[in-house]
């Protein structure tokens, strides 16, 4: 066994058969679930444009999801290397998906916004410097054929 090597494994069920199967493009529902071992079901669908619901994740959300995921666990990996003791860490990511004619579409970029507070206002400037090695590190934004793009502040304590 490759040590370098990481496997990863998911279960996928489709929940949607309202009776017809899919007889027509409107006689079925886009629901399904996800599991994986460990933190068990991910109740999903399509996007509410492509009549999925809009109380399930879809997997355009979930890509977005993991890349933000993913930046924010290698920025604080970063953090520690880079001696910065980050004290909060927020996001509000957004992506872009394009449609062509054809049916297909691809995303075509994500912006990630994060928000970063250190304990040391002094580290605010290195603190923002560090997400292009955490971008550099992430698993999933080196895996995807779209650009990450960072918009990231930081600040430093708040005075009490």
């Amino acid at each position: 066994m490759n040590l370098q090597e990481h496997h990863y494994s998911a279960r996928l069920r489709w929940t949607g058969n309202l009776g017809s199967g899919t007889a027509g493009y409107r006689s079925y529902s886009r629901d399904h679930q996800i599991e994986v071992d460990g933190p068990g079901l991910l109740l999903g669908t399509a996007d509410p444009t492509f009549h999925g619901s809009r109380d399930r994740w879809n997997p355009e959300q979930l890509l977005l999801t993991a890349v933000a995921q993913c930046h924010m666990l290698s920025y604080l990996h970063v953090a520690v290397t880079a001696g910065v003791i980050v004290t909060a860490y927020t996001d509000t990511p957004a992506g872009t998906m394009r449609l062509n004619r054809d049916g297909s579409g691809e995303f075509t970029g994500i912006v990630l916004r994060p928000h970063v507070e250190v304990d040391d206002a002094g580290q605010v400037a290195l603190a923002d410097s560090l997400h292009a090695e955490a971008n550099r590190l992430c698993f999933i934004a080196r895996s995807v054929a779209f650009p990450v793009l960072h918009q990231p502040t930081a600040t430093g304590p708040v005075p009490g």
